[in-house]
Order: structure tokens, then C-alpha cells, then sequence
């Protein structure tokens, strides 16, 4: 049974309990007011007793699924097919290749054309220009 027939099944009992309790109780009113009225008592106790195992039903894990065959045997299910797992793609670096660039051949007057411009510190009789560092390097265009 799934869980919302046997709530269904297990409140009715519960009603047709406290229905059964309550119709006593006040057909016998008289009953009542001589003997103390543990009817009331009576009817908790039994209302707790319903909810516990209405709760245990319904908490309850389904059975197992069997499958029959021809000679009454039963096994467990199949296993489950395998998951898919999917991987994200592996990124390879690849190394780049160098651009060769016709480079400008030193002392000659388009590369000291092209250092005094790009380095204002180039001094044109070593050819070497003053970088970041506060050290000397030697121009090379390209």
C-alpha cells in the first residue's frame, strides 16, 4: 500500500474509534457524573495509541519489489544501469609559436631613429638606454 491509502485507511479507524467512544459517553451521561468521567481518559489513551501507529505506518519504508517467475523464485531487482559521468575537457597549453619580426640592424640610422624615440634615455654612443630597473640595456628594435 502507498502512504496516502494507509493514512486514509488508518483516519477512518481513528473516526469510527472516536465515534464509537464519543456515543457512549454521552448516552450514558448519567454514568458520568456517579463514577468520576475516566471515559475522557479513556478516549486520549486510545487517540494516542491511533496516532502512534498511524505515524509508524505511514513513516514505514515501502517493501522490496519482488519478481516472480515461472517456478516461485523471486530475485532482486536488476541493478541500476551505470551513470553517464561527464568530464570537463582538458585543457592542453599549447607553447606559442614565435613571430619573427624583420628586426632593424643595429648602428644603422632607422634604429637609432627608432630607439631615441621609443627610450628617452637612449644614448646613441653605446646604444644602450636606462630601464626600469636603473640598469643599462642595449636597444633592440624589433
Amino acid at each position: 500500500m502507498n502512504k496516502v491509502s494507509k493514512f486514509v485507511a488508518i483516519s477512518c479507524a481513528a473516526t469510527v474509534a472516536a465515534f464509537a467512544v464519543a456515543g457512549s459517553a454521552s448516552a450514558h451521561e448519567w454514568h458520568r457524573r456517579y463514577y468520576g468521567g475516566g471515559d475522557a481518559l479513556a478516549a486520549g489513551v486510545a487517540g494516542l495509541a491511533v496516532g502512534v501507529i498511524a505515524g509508524a505506518a505511514i513513516a514505514s519504508p515501502p517493501p522490496p519489489r519482488r519478481y516472480y517467475y515461472d517456478d516461485g523464485y523471486y530475485a532482486p531487482p536488476p541493478p541500476p544501469p551505470p551513470r553517464r559521468v561527464y568530464y570537463r575537457p582538458a585543457y592542453v597549453y599549447e607553447q606559442p609559436v614565435p613571430v619573427y619580426r624583420p628586426s632593424l640592424e643595429p648602428w644603422s640610422r632607422s634604429w637609432y631613429r627608432y630607439c631615441s624615440n621609443r627610450y628617452r634615455s637612449f644614448d646613441p654612443q653605446s646604444g644602450t638606454f636606462i630601464g626600469y630597473d636603473g640598469r643599462q640595456h642595449f636597444c633592440t628594435a624589433g
